[in-house]
């Protein structure tokens, strides 16, 4: 376990940011269809550039991607059996969770979330 507690930075109001989330529950029926339910809701985290906005050229287009990091006590879903990913949004852009993280073994433990800017622009 580490003996760090990184969680008294991220619990820094000074640092803190509110996020919204949206959270994609997939169940299927006795019929046989899917039936998809989503819940919102918002949380604080330390949000900071992962990779910033990058512009990719392609043989005939072009476009923008771009990236963020979340730090958070609020576990993010990169999708599993039955959920989809979450969809964050962060000042004004939406984003979808690629990649978490867990580092529940530091401190009060905390998530390190990857979120790929959509949709792609170009």
């Amino acid at each position: 376990m580490g003996t760090i507690d990184v969680t008294d930075v991220i619990l820094d109001p000074d640092f803190m940011d509110s996020v919204v989330y949206e959270r994609n529950t997939v169940t299927i029926g006795n019929n046989g269809l899917a039936t998809q339910t989503t819940a919102t809701g918002s949380f604080l985290g330390v949000v900071t550039s992962n990779k910033g906005d990058i512009l990719e050229r392609l043989a005939d287009s072009e476009r923008i991607k771009g990236s963020i990091t979340i730090h958070s006590r609020f576990v993010l879903n990169d999708g599993s059996t039955g959920t989809t990913a979450d969809i964050v949004q962060w000042r004004g852009r939406r984003y979808t969770v690629s990649n978490v993280n867990d580092y529940s073994h530091f401190g009060r433990g905390f998530v390190c979330a990857t979120c790929d800017l959509i949709p792609l622009a170009g």
